[in-house]
């Protein structure tokens, strides 16, 4: 028995091991929040590649392709930028399209503290939301959804890798140059496709069957207007459809 006692001791944790355990088993926020991001960092990095590419094509220097990214930083929307920046739109009407086509990331932070209950630091929103795509949305979204507690830290590093990523594949694609792709038109036509296919993908991990009419009217209320108007358009009024129907099965 006393034998007996003497092992059940020594397995018992003190605080000190006990503390010590946590040290070594738990992982900073933010380093979580890095790995998280290898995925989106993985399809940023040919995208951002490819418009690096697009950038020097259309006349634009290694050094004003990696300030649109730097500055914009959204996705597709820079392809946008470019067409109308090299066509010779006003900068006004190019600067309002692209914030009418992004105005759904407005919504993407009080989405997220809700679902992160109340009690939860906000402090520094303010920074973590500037990375804030709607990959990285769904991410945090996912993870949230997996009973994850919500943590500033994690949205910095997960933000922050995936920034670094699209900053890194800009600066590649715009050294490389606008002839880099020329020889691979598979390859070209492929990179479109990522950005899309990386959400989808991330949108179908956190997808419940509660959720699927909601999403089924946005997408077809996306689908239609941008086969009738615009693309700009439909992915307004897709969300906003989208949005009415979620309260509606409120």
């Amino acid at each position: 028995m006393r034998a007996a006692l003497r092992i059940g001791a020594a397995l018992t944790p003190t605080p000190r091991r006990a503390s010590r355990a946590r040290m070594t088993r738990t992982r900073p926020p933010f380093l979580d929040g890095l790995i998280a991001s290898l995925p989106i960092a993985m399809g940023y990095f040919p995208i951002a590649f490819s418009f690096g590419v697009a950038a020097t094509q259309a006349g634009f220097t290694g050094l004003e392709a990696f300030a649109l990214s730097l500055l914009i930083y959204a996705g597709a929307s820079q392809f946008l930028a470019l067409a109308l920046l090299s066509s010779g739109a006003p900068v006004l009407v190019s600067a309002f399209t692209l914030i009418a086509m992004n105005l759904r990331h407005v919504l993407y932070g009080p989405a997220l503290m809700r679902e992160a209950g109340a009690g939860q630091s906000k402090r520094h929103a303010w920074a973590w939301a500037w990375g804030l795509t709607d990959e990285v949305f769904g991410q945090a979204l996912g993870a949230l959804a997996r009973g994850q507690r919500f943590s500033e830290g994690y949205m910095f590093g997960l933000g922050l890798g995936a920034y670094a990523s699209w900053l890194s594949g800009t600066l590649v694609g715009a050294v490389a140059g606008g002839g880099a792709l020329e020889g691979w038109p598979a390859v070209s036509a492929g990179l479109g496709f990522m950005l899309p296919a990386l959400f989808l993908a991330l949108l179908l991990s956190i997808l419940s069957r509660r959720q699927l009419p909601v999403v089924a009217v946005a997408g077809a209320v996306t689908v239609a207007v941008t086969l009738a108007i615009s693309a700009t358009s439909g992915i307004l009024l897709g969300m906003l459809a989208g949005a009415v129907a979620g309260l509606v099965r409120r």
